[in-house]
Protein backbone atom coordinates (compact mmCIF):
# COMPACT_ATOMS: atom_id res chain seq x y z
CA UNK A 1 0.00 0.00 0.00
CA UNK A 2 1.53 3.35 -1.04
CA UNK A 3 1.43 6.35 1.26
CA UNK A 4 1.31 10.02 0.37
CA UNK A 5 3.36 12.60 2.22
CA UNK A 6 0.27 13.78 4.14
CA UNK A 7 -0.04 10.31 5.70
CA UNK A 8 -3.29 9.42 3.88
CA UNK A 9 -3.35 6.04 2.21
CA UNK A 10 -3.95 5.68 -1.50
CA UNK A 11 -5.93 2.62 -2.55
CA UNK A 12 -4.06 -0.23 -4.22
CA UNK A 13 -4.92 -1.17 -7.79
CA UNK A 14 -7.33 -4.11 -7.78
CA UNK A 15 -6.03 -6.16 -10.70
CA UNK A 16 -8.66 -8.85 -10.15
CA UNK A 17 -11.47 -6.28 -10.48
CA UNK A 18 -9.94 -5.07 -13.75
CA UNK A 19 -9.76 -8.65 -15.06
CA UNK A 20 -13.40 -9.25 -14.08
CA UNK A 21 -14.52 -6.04 -15.84
CA UNK A 22 -12.56 -7.00 -18.98
CA UNK A 23 -14.21 -10.43 -18.89
CA UNK A 24 -17.61 -8.74 -18.55
CA UNK A 25 -16.83 -6.62 -21.65
CA UNK A 26 -16.14 -9.80 -23.63
CA UNK A 27 -19.27 -11.56 -22.35
CA UNK A 28 -21.66 -8.67 -23.00
CA UNK A 29 -20.16 -7.17 -26.15
CA UNK A 30 -19.91 -3.75 -24.49
CA UNK A 31 -17.04 -1.47 -25.52
CA UNK A 32 -16.62 0.33 -22.20
CA UNK A 33 -17.51 -0.12 -18.55
CA UNK A 34 -16.77 1.98 -15.47
CA UNK A 35 -17.42 1.36 -11.79
CA UNK A 36 -16.84 3.33 -8.61
CA UNK A 37 -16.73 1.88 -5.13
CA UNK A 38 -15.52 3.49 -1.91
CA UNK A 39 -14.07 6.45 -3.83
CA UNK A 40 -12.07 4.24 -6.23
CA UNK A 41 -12.98 4.37 -9.93
CA UNK A 42 -12.08 1.76 -12.54
CA UNK A 43 -12.74 2.23 -16.26
CA UNK A 44 -12.09 -0.52 -18.81
CA UNK A 45 -12.60 0.12 -22.53
CA UNK A 46 -12.17 -1.85 -25.72
CA UNK A 47 -12.02 0.09 -28.94
CA UNK A 48 -13.24 -1.32 -32.22
CA UNK A 49 -10.03 -0.38 -34.05
CA UNK A 50 -8.33 -3.29 -32.29
CA UNK A 51 -4.66 -3.60 -31.57
CA UNK A 52 -2.00 -3.52 -34.24
CA UNK A 53 1.32 -5.28 -33.92
CA UNK A 54 3.95 -2.57 -33.66
CA UNK A 55 7.12 -2.15 -31.67
CA UNK A 56 8.19 1.23 -30.34
CA UNK A 57 10.66 2.32 -27.72
CA UNK A 58 8.73 3.32 -24.60
CA UNK A 59 11.03 6.10 -23.50
CA UNK A 60 9.36 9.34 -22.40
CA UNK A 61 8.98 11.91 -25.15
CA UNK A 62 8.58 15.58 -24.28
CA UNK A 63 7.31 17.64 -27.20
CA UNK A 64 5.51 20.90 -27.65
CA UNK A 65 2.14 20.45 -29.39
CA UNK A 66 2.01 21.95 -32.85
CA UNK A 67 -0.76 22.54 -35.31
CA UNK A 68 -0.31 21.65 -38.96
CA UNK A 69 -2.88 23.42 -41.10
CA UNK A 70 -3.90 23.43 -44.73
CA UNK A 71 -5.67 26.78 -44.37
CA UNK A 72 -5.97 29.25 -41.48
CA UNK A 73 -8.70 28.16 -39.08
CA UNK A 74 -9.71 30.50 -36.26
CA UNK A 75 -12.16 28.16 -34.47
CA UNK A 76 -11.18 26.40 -31.24
CA UNK A 77 -10.32 22.82 -32.35
CA UNK A 78 -12.23 21.28 -29.42
CA UNK A 79 -15.42 23.06 -30.58
CA UNK A 80 -15.07 22.22 -34.28
CA UNK A 81 -17.78 19.83 -35.54
CA UNK A 82 -15.19 17.74 -37.40
CA UNK A 83 -12.86 17.18 -34.45
CA UNK A 84 -11.54 13.68 -33.83
CA UNK A 85 -10.93 13.41 -30.07
CA UNK A 86 -8.73 10.90 -28.31
CA UNK A 87 -10.76 7.98 -26.93
CA UNK A 88 -8.06 7.23 -24.33
CA UNK A 89 -4.92 8.34 -22.55
CA UNK A 90 -1.72 7.22 -24.25
CA UNK A 91 0.95 8.09 -26.78
CA UNK A 92 -0.11 9.08 -30.31
CA UNK A 93 1.78 7.73 -33.31
CA UNK A 94 1.03 9.07 -36.78
CA UNK A 95 2.65 6.13 -38.62
CA UNK A 96 2.66 2.36 -38.23
CA UNK A 97 6.35 2.32 -37.27
CA UNK A 98 9.23 4.77 -36.83
CA UNK A 99 10.28 6.27 -40.16
CA UNK A 100 7.19 4.97 -42.00
CA UNK A 101 4.85 7.20 -43.97
CA UNK A 102 2.03 8.67 -41.80
CA UNK A 103 -1.43 7.12 -42.04
CA UNK A 104 -2.84 10.50 -43.16
CA UNK A 105 -1.52 13.97 -43.93
CA UNK A 106 -3.15 17.40 -44.08
CA UNK A 107 -5.25 17.58 -47.24
CA UNK A 108 -5.77 13.81 -47.47
CA UNK A 109 -9.25 12.44 -48.16
CA UNK A 110 -10.32 9.76 -45.71
CA UNK A 111 -13.17 7.26 -45.62
CA UNK A 112 -15.10 6.16 -42.54
CA UNK A 113 -13.08 3.53 -40.67
CA UNK A 114 -9.78 4.35 -42.38
CA UNK A 115 -6.88 4.44 -39.87
CA UNK A 116 -5.85 7.95 -38.83
CA UNK A 117 -3.22 7.12 -36.21
CA UNK A 118 -2.36 4.73 -33.39
CA UNK A 119 -2.56 5.43 -29.68
CA UNK A 120 -0.43 3.24 -27.48
CA UNK A 121 -2.03 2.65 -24.10
CA UNK A 122 -0.62 0.18 -21.60
CA UNK A 123 1.63 -1.42 -24.25
CA UNK A 124 -1.37 -2.01 -26.55
CA UNK A 125 -1.50 -0.34 -29.96
CA UNK A 126 -5.03 0.97 -30.60
CA UNK A 127 -5.87 2.02 -34.13
CA UNK A 128 -7.93 5.24 -34.27
CA UNK A 129 -10.32 5.07 -37.26
CA UNK A 130 -11.87 8.00 -39.11
CA UNK A 131 -15.35 8.52 -37.63
CA UNK A 132 -16.63 10.09 -40.89
CA UNK A 133 -15.51 10.62 -44.48
CA UNK A 134 -13.89 13.93 -45.40
CA UNK A 135 -10.63 15.81 -45.78
CA UNK A 136 -8.05 16.15 -43.01
CA UNK A 137 -7.63 19.91 -42.48
CA UNK A 138 -5.61 19.88 -39.25
CA UNK A 139 -3.41 17.45 -37.36
CA UNK A 140 -3.18 18.69 -33.79
CA UNK A 141 -0.61 16.26 -32.36
CA UNK A 142 2.92 15.24 -33.21
CA UNK A 143 4.26 11.72 -33.60
CA UNK A 144 5.13 10.29 -30.18
CA UNK A 145 3.19 12.94 -28.26
CA UNK A 146 1.36 11.97 -25.05
CA UNK A 147 -2.41 12.55 -25.35
CA UNK A 148 -5.27 12.64 -22.87
CA UNK A 149 -8.83 11.37 -23.05
CA UNK A 150 -10.97 13.80 -25.07
CA UNK A 151 -7.98 15.76 -26.43
CA UNK A 152 -8.49 16.95 -30.03
CA UNK A 153 -6.23 14.91 -32.34
CA UNK A 154 -7.24 16.16 -35.78
CA UNK A 155 -10.03 17.83 -37.71
CA UNK A 156 -11.83 16.25 -40.66
CA UNK A 157 -14.22 18.32 -42.80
Amino acid sequence: MARKSDNTETPAIDHEAIRELAKLLDETGLTEIAVECAGVSIRVARHSGGAMGRTRATEPVVTQPSTVTAAPVSIDPAQHPGVVASPMVGTAYLASEPGARPFVEVGASVKTGEPLMIIEAMKTMNQIPAPRPGTVIQILVEDGQPVEYGQPLMIIE
